[in-house]
């Protein structure tokens, strides 16, 4: 079973991440949202999730500052890609600054990323 695990506080975009993921992955999952880090980082060690999707900007706790709390085991890693509207170079190298982060994907989500990932 896959878990997948998303961080973003935006309703809308979670919504349209949920529905792009459940549409375009083949095999069985359990699906985790959270729009905040403090609780995701609470329960994501219980989770163990094989893929996360993390929001940069949020309040109470950025996903910057969720990536240097966060501290998966060697055998619990999971691939994590940086969802952003931002489009700062900045961010983008930022993002890749973090070995976890394996991609840095633009909001909207579109079809293509999230088939690249599950297939």
């Amino acid at each position: 079973m896959v878990k997948i695990v998303l961080i973003d506080d935006d309703p809308i975009s979670a919504f349209v991440t949920e529905k792009l993921i459940s549409r375009n992955i083949s095999e069985p999952f359990e699906f985790y949202k959270f729009d905040n880090a403090p609780d995701a980082l609470k329960d994501i060690y219980d989770i163990n999730p094989n893929y996360l999707f993390l929001d940069l900007n949020m309040p109470e706790m950025s996903g910057w500052e969720f990536l240097e709390e966060f501290h998966p085991t060697e055998t619990d890693n999971p691939e994590i890609y940086i969802l952003s509207s931002s489009i700062d170079e900045r961010d983008i190298n930022k993002a890749l600054d973090y070995s976890m982060v394996k991609r840095y994907l633009s909001k909207p989500l579109i079809k293509k990323y999230i088939k690249s990932i599950f297939s």
